[in-house]
């Protein structure tokens, strides 16, 4: 994987933060990616002081607003940077009942939680196609399973995300792995103290599916490195 480079977003803590940790021991180069440009700046500090001899930075994108980005994504060929992983793990879960919830809060966790992943899908395809190369990781959740749908608006935009993995492996070409994968529950700040856990553990499958040798799989979903059915 030496040279390859992964863009990973929600890379500012928790399940992110070790993605991207995980991916740069495995010798990638890693593009941080978050909201809070002071928080991605320290966890720039931490990380590539860990691993010196990867290529890191950070983009300050706001994955639920299409002009950011778009327009965060111009900054890396200015620098010679090509995208060859996309891990989509910023995601947020809102509180209260889908059919009483604020309707905003429907829609900004729909953005956040597929719509962005869909369209960072939509700029990069493009670029991997072309390179003969691709991986896409889906963070989704067994809250997002038809069976087991989880709280307000989170389940249904989980599922969205799915099916958003399923009909992006069959668009794309076959050079480009398109796979989804549920964490468990995790020690973040999302998930709680009482989760059990870690980060590490959490992030363990997205590295796996991140780094899958040209004959692995593609369209599907995985829980600790094993596929499992999408409406389990």
């Amino acid at each position: 994987m030496s040279g390859r480079t992964a863009l990973v977003t929600g890379a500012n803590r928790g399940i992110g933060k070790a993605i991207a940790d995980g991916l740069a021991a495995d010798g990638l180069n890693v593009v941080l990616v978050g909201r809070d440009g002071d928080a991605l700046a320290d966890v720039f500090l931490e990380l590539h002081s860990k691993h010196p001899n990867v290529e890191m930075r950070t983009l300050t994108m706001d994955v639920s607003d299409p002009a950011s980005i778009r327009q965060q994504l111009r900054k890396l060929p200015s620098d010679d940077v090509t995208v060859d992983v996309l891990v989509n793990n910023a995601g947020i879960l809102p509180d209260g009942d889908m059919l009483t919830m604020p309707w905003d809060d429907i829609e900004h966790s729909t953005r956040i939680n597929a719509l962005g992943p869909l369209l960072l899908i939509r700029e990069l395809v493009p670029g991997m196609a072309e390179r003969g190369y691709g991986r896409i990781v889906n963070v989704s959740s067994g809250w997002g399973s038809l069976n087991g749908l989880g709280p307000g608006a989170y389940g249904i935009t989980k599922a969205f995300l799915n099916a958003i993995t399923i009909k992006a492996a069959r668009e794309v070409p076959r050079s480009i792995k398109v796979n989804a994968m549920c964490p468990g529950w995790v020690r973040t700040r999302m998930g709680g103290s009482g989760a059990d856990r870690s980060p590490e553990q959490g992030a363990d499958t997205a590295i796996f599916l991140s780094t899958l040798p040209d004959n692995g799989p593609t369209g599907q979903i995985f829980r600790d490195r094993q596929q499992i059915p999408w409406d389990e």
